[in-house]
């Protein structure tokens, strides 16, 4: 377990590493960039770079945990990547179906390995499945999302990178809304933040504000309309 300064979740859990540039949110991937200064500080699990790798080794991680954690699986990879092998894939989810005691959230952009894999998966309670929507051309990502089986389904506008029109949240648990930040950070106009609120309120959908992104972050802090936005998703799973 790592600790994290992910605002949505508690701890990290890296059971894979690596991932491969698929859509415009990835263009300044953070993920990238600290695993290419772990490499180079020679942390041993970053020998690859950003390359894909499985981590066996830290599979059964969450089993050690004593008290109850909210984890984001896999903050420096995807784990519906098409080089994570099925096999793996599974191992990971009997982990966490094992792990009740902890709430884990999965995040993907790849929708059509999430959409042929969920016949194949056994969804517990505890796993969180989330797709990334960081523009209005990737809403077929909530269209998937929508139709696998697991019990909490979210949705990160994260980077936001333009308006998201008529978003349609229903059967959605959460979204999250955030910025893009780091070197080179493309800027979200405080409208597109404000409508998706908006729109959750309307569909009564939890809503979760990240942060500004790039300069506005230090200046604004987590600020959207005069307050911050923390709601989670009103779900308890069975312990």
């Amino acid at each position: 377990m790592a600790k994290t300064s992910i605002e949505w979740t508690e701890a990290t859990w890296n059971p894979v590493t690596g991932c491969s540039k698929i859509s415009a949110g990835c263009q300044h991937c953070y993920a990238e960039r600290m695993a290419r200064r772990l490499k180079a500080m020679g942390q041993p699990k970053y020998r690859n770079g950003f390359e894909v790798t499985l981590h066996p080794e830290t599979l059964f991680v969450p089993l050690t945990w004593r008290k109850p954690k909210m984890a984001f699986v896999n903050s420096m990879s995807d784990l519906f990547h098409e080089d994570v092998p099925v096999e793996f894939v599974m191992k990971v989810f009997q982990v966490m179906t094992e792990a009740r005691l902890h709430t884990f959230q999965v995040l993907t952009k790849r929708d059509d390995r999430l959409v042929e894999l969920d016949r194949k998966i056994t969804w517990p309670d505890n796993v969180w499945m989330g797709v990334t929507v960081e523009r209005d051309d990737y809403q077929s990502r909530l269209r998937s999302l929508k139709s696998c089986g697991a019990a909490v389904k979210f949705v990160s506008f994260e980077p936001l990178l333009g308006p998201i029109r008529d978003v349609e949240l229903g059967g959605i648990d959460w979204a999250i809304v955030g910025g893009e930040s780091g070197p080179c950070a493309r800027p979200m106009d405080p409208q597109w933040a404000l409508d998706l609120r908006d729109a959750c309120l309307q569909q009564s959908v939890p809503f979760f504000f990240k942060q500004w992104g790039g300069t506005r972050k230090k200046k604004a802090s987590r600020l959207l309309d005069g307050r911050e936005w923390n709601q989670l998703p009103a779900f308890q799973y069975a312990t």
